[in-house]
């Protein structure tokens, strides 16, 4: 077995992370569906109440 383990450098700690990560943020989640709900009830009352 090959030992290789000693000429690699460790990933870089500042590595940007993607959209999926951000989405996995709870406070962005809570933001987001409170904005939903928003959108939710102003589109029911468009459709039924006007």
């Amino acid at each position: 077995m090959l030992d290789t383990s000693r000429g690699q450098t460790p990933a870089p700690a500042d590595e940007p992370r993607g959209c999926l990560f951000a989405l996995s943020q709870p406070p962005l989640m809570i933001f987001l569906a409170v904005i939903g709900c928003l959108l939710l009830m102003a589109a029911v009352h468009d459709l039924f109440l006007l």
